[in-house]
């Protein structure tokens, strides 16, 4: 989800935390190819936090100042240029983008086939980068042949999370979470009468109910848009069976409780109070619902997200990183150093694992959460072992989600437009939650077209 007021297309917490706004002045060109005495090779990195949040700028310049110490054949030049949905497309075409810069998952995509990126594929492959990815989430920056163009370095994938304890109170092994959306009804129906609590809730407001629907819409076999983003493709079967699953839990069922406008935030704060036994998001919630709003962490279970009439896949979101289209070989191979430096070197140094897990530890913050990782599973097998000694959460809740995340099919956020389709979406599934007579393909129909008028321009 490509926030607007709650979140970001990357985050579901602070380490997947994409900026939102432009903060750098408009000198943020790529070097075009600066090469210094000795053969030294400059690149602009985007992404600087600016002078008004200096910890984290402080931080950043000295992983700037640490790579140029270990790399005297590379200069960087950090700006503070950030991706910005309103200004991006701009920047792109008129060649203002810095040499690597991060982006959401939403975009490498429609950036490749306009050639606005470079390709990577040698660059990858003579640092042995490739090798050391996730191939399943590699795909994202990849064409259709295999090239890549673009090296994840930060993703999420929706599961189930699940509160174990109301599980076990109403009779269900809190080691099974639902596999399917039937699983899912008979489960809430079951833990509603036996507890009283809501058995399921789902996010509904300021854009979060039109990416659950998207997401849940994409786990009945749907999609929202074409692969084009020039049309709305939710008028149809798998997305009317999504909502009448929504509607039968809370009108049928009454499975749901009376609260039904809950935001990112709301939803996590009735969790952790045990209002709510099951509701759709990433693993690492288990920060803010445990960490933050106090929930025992023996009571946080995460499973994957739940499939109905197939395996069809579940959302995904994070984080890549891209290269100017007119760097040159050196300043590819440069570029990639840089992204390995500043955002996979815990994954692939253990001293860079230890420290990082020390960190968070002497911080009070959760380490260890597993979640959908971007190194290949050898390497994240080997990460893990190097932070077990400081692992300080209950790794078995989280087994049902990792058993299966690896594998599972992902499938991006909307690729044109995703938040103002997400508005559009948050009050067809209000709507159905909030009215027992609400006509579900009236409801769709109709956001369609406000969509279609929206991918037209």
């Amino acid at each position: 989800m490509t926030t607007t007021a709650i979140r970001s297309t990357a985050a579901l917490s602070a380490s997947l935390t994409l900026l939102a706004g432009l903060v750098a002045c408009s000198s943020a060109p790529s070097t075009a190819g600066d090469s210094g005495a000795g053969g030294q090779v400059t690149i602009t990195v985007g992404d600087r936090p600016s002078s008004a949040d200096p910890t984290n700028r402080a931080q950043f310049d000295k992983k700037v100042a640490d790579f140029q110490q270990a790399n005297p054949d590379i200069k960087l030049n950090p700006v503070e240029t950030i991706w910005d949905a309103t200004t991006f497309q701009a920047q792109a075409a008129g060649g203002q983008l810095p040499d690597v810069l991060s982006v959401p998952f939403t975009e490498p995509q429609g950036m490749i086939a306009r050639k606005q990126v470079a390709d990577l594929t040698k660059a990858v492959k003579d640092d042995g980068l490739l090798a050391e990815l996730n191939p399943n989430v590699l795909k994202i920056g990849q064409d259709q042949a295999g090239n890549v163009y673009a090296i994840p370095t930060a993703a999420y994938s929706i599961g189930l999370i699940y509160n174990r304890d109301l599980f076990s109170k109403a009779g269900l092994d809190p080691d099974k979470p639902p596999a399917t959306w039937d699983e899912v009804r008979a489960d809430a129906k079951q833990i509603a009468a036996k507890t009283g609590q809501a058995g399921y809730g789902q996010m509904t407001t300021t854009n979060t109910g039109g990416w659950m629907f998207t997401t849940q819409t994409y786990a009945f076999g749907g999609t929202i848009e074409n692969a084009e983003g020039t049309k709305a493709t939710f008028d149809d079967a798998p997305s009317r069976a999504a909502l009448q699953a929504l509607h039968d839990m809370k009108w049928v069922d009454k499975s749901m409780g009376q609260a039904v406008l809950y935001d990112y935030d709301g939803i996590q704060k009735a969790f952790a109070a045990g209002k709510i036994a099951m509701y759709m998001g990433a693993p690492d919630m288990y920060r803010s619902v445990v960490v933050t709003n106090g929930l025992k962490p023996a009571s946080f279970g995460v499973g994957p997200l739940p499939q109905q009439g197939g395996d069809h896949g579940t959302l995904t979101g994070g984080s890549v990183q891209i290269v100017s289209k007119t760097a040159t070989d050196a300043e590819k191979a440069a570029a990639i150093k840089w992204i390995k430096f500043a955002n996979l070197n815990k994954y692939v140094t253990e001293d860079a694992a230890v420290t990082s897990a020390k960190n968070g530890v002497a911080a009070k913050q959760p380490v260890g959460v597993p979640g959908l990782p971007v190194i290949a599973a050898d390497k994240y097998a080997t990460y893990q072992s190097w932070i077990k000694p400081y692992v300080n959460v209950p790794l078995d809740n989280f087994a049902p989600y990792t058993k299966v995340a690896a594998e599972q099919k992902i499938i991006p956020e909307p690729p044109v437009k995703a938040q103002e389709v997400y508005a559009a979406l948050d009050p067809v599934v209000q709507t159905v939650l909030g009215n027992a007579k609400a006509d579900i393909p009236a409801l769709l129909t109709k956001a369609a077209a406000t969509v279609n008028a929206k991918l037209g321009r």
